[in-house]
């Protein structure tokens, strides 16, 4: 499953920032079962953005408390599907 993951620097998270912070962190992911599919920087309501596979909605709740204690980055985390697979759920609503 496509989960997107949105996350909020605190200033002491912001303190923080490092490849070091963000290799631990894709640690994290992986020993949960997941992968990391992309991550971006943002500007607005969101500062940074992940885009990770996991097996399930298990895995990633695990992963969104655990990074959150890793980073004090506050994050929300949603499952995401493709267009072409919505489109095919909607068809049969």
């Amino acid at each position: 499953m496509t989960f997107f993951m949105l996350g909020r620097y605190s200033a002491e998270a912001a303190k923080g920032i490092s490849s070091d912070r963000t290799a631990k962190a894709t640690t994290v992911v992986k020993n949960l079962g997941g992968e990391v599919k992309s991550m971006y920087a943002l500007m607005g309501e969101y500062d940074v953005a992940l885009i990770i596979e996991f097996p399930g909605v298990h895995e990633a709740m695990k992963a969104s408390v655990a990074l959150s204690r890793l980073t004090g980055i506050a994050f929300v985390t949603a499952p995401a599907v493709s267009v072409e697979e919505f489109d095919a759920m909607a068809k049969g609503a």
